[in-house]
C-alpha cells in the first residue's frame, strides 16, 4: 500500500511587514485584507499542529496543492522554502504553486527560483511534470499567473494542455494510478473572478484520456466532486486551508489517500483529517475505489 498526503494554501504565517514601495502595486489591497481579516484566519499554531500530524501519519509522499506564501513578498519565498524542506526532502515533497506564489508580476519567476527542487519532474522537466512513487504518477500542472486587483484566477500557461494530453495516455499504458495536481479546481460553478478560465479544456482532456484523482486547493474547503472521464468518474478534492482557524471557511485539514492494487483493480480509501477542538483528528473516511 502506498500512503499519499494532501494539503494546500499554506498561507505562511505571520506575515512579514512590507516596505512601504512594495506596497505600491496589487500587495496593497492584500496587505489590508491581511489586516483586516486574513491574519485571524491563518495561523502557525495551527499549521504547526497539522504538520506534526501528518508526519505521526508517516505518509510516503506529500502534495502541496499552492499558495504557500500571502503577498509574493521576497522573504516569503525563502521562508517557504525552508517550510517545504522541514516537511521533507524534495523527493518526498511535490508542490505545485497557487495564485499568491505569483501575486503580482514581479514575483512571477520567485517560485522557480527558490522552490524548483519540489516542482520538476523525475527528468528534470517543468510544468506539467510527472514524478512516479510507487503505483503513482504525480502530475504537476501550474495555473499560477499574475492578476488584476480583486482577481483571483488561474490559468494553464504554455504548453500544458498539450503535453498532459500525450501524458495521460503514456502513463496509462504504463499502469500507473495517475494523480493530478493542480491549484484551481477545473470545475464547473466556480466564482468568476476565482476560476481557472481554461477549465472546460482542461475537463475535455480529462474526459478524453482520464486520471484517477485530480486533487486542488484554493477554495479553502472540503470538497469532492466527479467529473466524466472515458470509462469511470474522477474524482476532483480539494482540502481547507492548512493553517485555517475556521470562522467562514472550513477549518484546517488534509486528506490521506491510500492506494494499492492494478490497473483496472485498483484501490484507493481517502481519509480526511481536521482541526476540532484544539487538535486534529479523523473527520471522515471514504473508499473511491473498491
Amino acid at each position: 500500500m502506498f500512503t499519499l498526503a494532501h494539503l494546500s494554501d499554506v498561507h505562511l504565517a505571520p506575515l512579514p511587514m512590507p516596505k512601504p514601495v512594495e506596497l505600491l502595486s496589487k500587495r496593497g489591497l492584500g496587505y489590508i485584507n491581511w489586516l483586516r481579516k486574513r491574519r485571524s484566519i491563518h495561523r502557525l499554531d495551527i499549521l504547526t499542529a497539522l504538520v506534526a500530524d501528518l508526519k505521526a501519519r508517516a505518509p510516503d509522499h506529500v502534495a502541496v496543492t499552492g499558495d504557500l506564501v500571502n503577498l509574493s513578498l521576497p522573504f516569503e519565498f525563502t521562508r517557504g522554502r525552508d517550510w517545504l524542506a522541514a516537511l521533507g526532502e524534495p523527493r518526498d515533497v511535490t508542490f505545485v504553486p497557487g495564485n499568491h506564489d505569483a501575486y503580482v508580476r514581479q514575483a512571477a519567476t520567485f517560485a522557480d527560483r527558490h522552490w524548483a527542487d519540489f516542482m520538476r519532474g523525475d527528468g528534470g522537466e517543468s510544468f506539467p511534470f510527472v514524478r512516479r512513487r510507487g503505483p503513482l504518477a504525480l502530475i504537476g500542472l501550474s495555473t499560477s499567473l499574475p492578476t488584476l486587483p480583486l482577481a483571483a484566477t488561474g490559468r494553464l500557461h504554455g504548453d500544458q494542455l498539450e503535453r498532459l494530453a500525450k501524458m495521460l495516455p503514456r502513463l496509462k499504458r504504463e499502469q500507473a494510478f495517475r494523480v493530478v495536481l493542480i491549484h484551481h479546481p477545473p470545475v464547473l460553478g466556480a466564482n468568476y473572478f476565482r476560476r481557472l478560465t481554461n477549465s472546460s479544456a482542461l475537463r475535455e482532456v480529462l474526459r478524453e484520456h482520464g486520471a484517477e484523482l485530480v486533487l486542488h486547493g484554493h477554495h479553502h474547503e472540503a470538497s469532492l466532486q466527479w467529473l466524466p472521464g472515458p470509462r469511470l468518474r474522477i474524482p476532483v478534492i480539494g482540502v481547507p486551508s492548512a493553517s485555517g482557524a475556521g470562522g467562514n471557511e472550513d477549518p484546517s485539514g488534509y486528506n490521506l489517500y491510500e492506494v494499492e492494487g492494478v490497473w483496472g483493480a485498483w484501490r484507493c480509501t481517502m481519509t480526511a483529517r481536521g482541526w476540532r477542538d484544539g487538535g486534529f483528528g479523523e473527520v471522515s473516511r471514504q473508499t473511491l475505489y473498491a
